[in-house]
Order: structure tokens, then C-alpha cells, then sequence
């Protein structure tokens, strides 16, 4: 077998585990926003993630942290903001530019989400043996890293 051969099989077989992965969070994160009292989805969620872990953004600059279009962002930030999940703040000398930040009902939420999903994830890595813990934190901070995604715990937001 060639060493070409080899890296293609060995990148398949990490593709599959972490879409096996994938599958669980995915399915941790939407059971932790089904038990709010609040109707919000995952793409609105993921939005007030990272206004919570980035702090107030520009409407584009949330649109290209979240990779879609900015009409996309400004949708679904008026769902956010009437529901009272976050501000938008004029900037002082720039009437037209527009800052979006969590509120406190935004933060709140994050807050309850998080601490569900942390639970779950937990009662999860209870099945994992002690040994290969190590290597998943390393395996996740590498991965995260790769997807350019801020190597912060969710609790930034309490700060």
C-alpha cells in the first residue's frame, strides 16, 4: 500500500469518528434547547455563543464568524433581539454602524444552556476510561483550533 493510500485511509477513518462525534453534541446541544421555555434554534443559539464568547459584534462581523450571509444575520438577530436575547446599540460616532451584544436574558440563557450541556457531556465522558481522557482534551483543542474556533470554556459570558 502506498503512503498516499495509507493518509487517505487514516483521514476517512477520522472523518467518520468525528462525524460520529458530531452526531452526539449535536444531539446533546438540541436536547439542552428543547427543555428552555424558549423557542430558539440551534443557528440562533450558535449566534449568542459567539456574541458571548467574542463579545459585541458588527452584524457582519457575526455573519462571517458564523459563515453565512449578512442578511441572514440580520433575520435572525431581529428573532433574537425581540425575544430580548440581545441589544443593538448605535455606535457613538457612527449612527449606521450597529452593535449587537447579549443581554441579560441572553446571557442568562446561555448560562442554563451550558450548564445542561455540560452535564450530559459529562455523564458521557463518565463512560470514557480515565486513560484516554488526555487524549480527547488534546484531540478536541487541536481540532478546535483547526476550525479557528476560540479555545475558551462557555462561561466567558459570566465574566
Amino acid at each position: 500500500m502506498t503512503p498516499a493510500r495509507t493518509n487517505n485511509q487514516q483521514l476517512e477513518s477520522v472523518v467518520d469518528a468525528v462525524l460520529a462525534a458530531s452526531r452526539v453534541l449535536v444531539a446533546v446541544a438540541a436536547r439542552s434547547l428543547a427543555e428552555l421555555e424558549q423557542d430558539v434554534s440551534i443557528p440562533q443559539f450558535r449566534s449568542l455563543v459567539v456574541l458571548g464568547s467574542r463579545g459585541p459584534q458588527r452584524p457582519v462581523d457575526l455573519a462571517f464568524a458564523l459563515g453565512v450571509d449578512p442578511s441572514s444575520v440580520t433575520r435572525l438577530c431581529d428573532r433574537l433581539a425581540r425575544r430580548g436575547l440581545i441589544t443593538r446599540r448605535r455606535h457613538g460616532h457612527d449612527r449606521r454602524e450597529v452593535q449587537l451584544a447579549l443581554s441579560q436574558k441572553g446571557i442568562e440563557l446561555l448560562s442554563r444552556v451550558t450548564e445542561r450541556r455540560r452535564e450530559e457531556i459529562e455523564r458521557v465522558l463518565k463512560g470514557v476510561p480515565a486513560a484516554a481522557r488526555s487524549e480527547l482534551v488534546r484531540s478536541f483543542e487541536v481540532f478546535s483550533s483547526a476550525a479557528g474556533e476560540l479555545l475558551t470554556t462557555d462561561r466567558v459570558w459570566d465574566l
